[in-house]
């Protein structure tokens, strides 16, 4: 049972983890490089909150979805 685990362990750190390494290294000399990643998710994140708000608004202006925010009629 102690071979699989250590299966799993050189698994994650010698080949899952080796390009997080790489950008480990990278932070030394240069920041910018380092974070690309982080970079390039925040502006697909951006990118889909903008989609999503514009979808959001699309669908508030249709005439067609009446809302109405009483749960019953008691509420009234």
């Amino acid at each position: 049972m102690k071979a699989f685990f250590e299966g799993i362990q050189t698994l994650f750190v010698d080949f899952l983890f080796k390009p997080l390494d790489l950008f480990r290294e990278l932070e030394l000399s240069n920041w910018w490089g380092a974070n690309l990643v982080n970079w390039v998710f925040m502006i697909i994140c951006a990118r889909f909150m903008f989609y999503w708000v514009k979808q959001l608004q699309l669908h508030n202006t249709d005439p067609k979805n009446v809302q109405d925010t009483t749960a019953h009629s008691f509420l009234k």
